[in-house]
């Protein structure tokens, strides 16, 4: 039977060199289900540091290899990267990381590298602190931090990356706001200004108590934003594009608004019918392409949680970083212009659009919106104000829209990088 860091080393190749997603990967490995809970846990924070400090860890190697390893040693590479945030970013006794890293060598049928594999770990353990936290040349990818810096400027985007070396914490959005001290208390959570309950990541959340009752959902406190810019929905129609899972749903329905979900995928639109099942809550669902769908009449309004590159939920997904490309950005783009587009025909004139991307790339936000009024569409932008987002007001921009980051409320433990725009369709 594999052990944890056997399998950490599987979780962090299928990442690094095939490009999957964390996520996928740790819902299918064959081997996490058979580990215990703490081997299980130990495995995915130790893929996840070493994607969070990716950076600093193949600096620290780079410095102590006497030659570059050759390309075809990538999981030489990755069996170093596991051995180095054991020993200096987890704590863990020197000895054990080299004798098991040297292990996994052998049996990744790379035996003639033991040697260089212990040399390189014992030199990490010998050799002081691995280098700083500098977030501009090591733990970001270039073309992100790039566009960060543009739009950002060069102490913001910092102030990003740093609160991407932190895990997230559990943010929970109550059915019902009401009770928001009854649950504060149960949950041992923190209310945060916005009626998110905060507490600290960890553990099994199915078992926390409400989730099989269904009085609660876990949606970061960014992610329950853009649908408060609706206003009051209660008995309004309302249709989520993209919808899946389905927190933004849930807030509509919970708030009295008759919500028809869609999105492309129907095993999507399977897991949004299941939570909305646990939550109580009646929703109606529809699988198709957004942008090929024409229903019988428009909406009061439309919510687009637009497909893009979720660089704004790297606290959360930390292999986005290093899996996704200025290429998909721009591939993106042209979808997210395409719903656009189509939310425009579902509203009825005078009636809100609400475009959001849990990305912190310009393209994927304020140019969309840019574009979109500069091409003559029947639109116009109905800003955002701090009565609709009190105690935000840094995360509102001077042209109206919402614009978090990672490092907003960052005492409270920071929040997911979102873009939102609220339009209205002329008539």
């Amino acid at each position: 039977m594999k052990d944890a860091r056997a399998i950490a080393l599987e979780l962090l190749q299928d990442v690094l060199q095939r490009g999957r997603p964390l996520d996928e990967v740790l819902a299918t490995n064959a081997d996490l289900p058979g580990l215990e809970a703490r081997d299980r846990a130990f495995a995915r924070l130790l893929t996840a540091t070493v994607l969070r400090r990716l950076g600093q860890i193949d600096a620290a190697i780079d410095a102590r290899l006497e030659r570059p390893l050759p390309a075809n040693r990538n999981i030489v590479r990755d069996i170093l990267r596991l051995g180095v945030a054991q020993i200096a970013l987890l704590g863990l006794a020197p000895h054990a990381a080299v004798h098991t890293s040297v292990e996994l060598v052998g049996h990744g049928g790379q035996a003639g590298m033991k040697g260089l594999v212990n040399a390189v770990l014992r030199r990490i353990a010998e050799g002081g602190p691995i280098p700083p936290e500098d977030p501009e040349h090591l733990n970001v990818p270039m073309w992100l931090w790039q566009d960060w810096e543009t739009a950002y400027g060069a102490e913001t985007a910092g102030a990003i990356a740093l609160a991407h070396l932190t895990e997230a914490p559990l943010d929970i959005t109550l059915k019902s706001p009401a009770d928001a001290e009854t649950w504060a208390e149960r949950l041992g959570a923190e209310i945060l200004p916005t009626g998110t309950l905060r507490r600290a990541a960890g553990g099994d959340v199915t078992a926390l108590p409400g989730f099989t009752d269904g009085a609660w959902w876990v949606q970061d406190a960014a992610a329950a934003l853009p649908t408060r810019m609706l206003g009051d929905v209660s008995g309004q129609r309302i249709v989520d594009l993209c919808a899946a899972p389905g927190g933004k749903t849930a807030q509509m329905a919970a708030a009295g608004a008759q919500v028809t979900a869609v999105d492309i995928s129907k095993k999507r639109l399977e897991r949004l019918s299941e939570n909305m099942e646990r939550l109580g809550l009646a929703v109606d669902t529809i699988a198709i392409d957004a942008a090929k769908w024409t229903p019988d009449k428009p909406f009061d309004a439309v919510l687009l949680d637009a497909p893009c590159s979720s660089t704004g939920t790297l606290r959360r997904h930390p292999d986005i970083a290093w899996n996704k490309t200025p290429a998909d950005v721009a591939k993106l783009k042209i979808v997210q212009d395409r719903l656009l587009a189509a939310a425009l025909t579902l509203v009825k004139p005078g009636g809100l659009v609400v475009y959001a991307t849990c990305s912190l790339q310009p393209g994927e936000g304020a140019e969309r919106i840019a574009a979109l009024l500069a091409s003559g569409a029947a639109v116009e932008r109905a800003p955002v104000t701090v009565d609709d987002l009190p105690d935000l007001a840094e995360a509102i921009t001077p042209e109206g829209d919402l614009r978090t980051l990672p490092c907003h409320w960052a005492a409270r433990g920071g929040m997911d990088g979102f873009f939102a725009a609220r339009l209205r369709r002329l008539p």
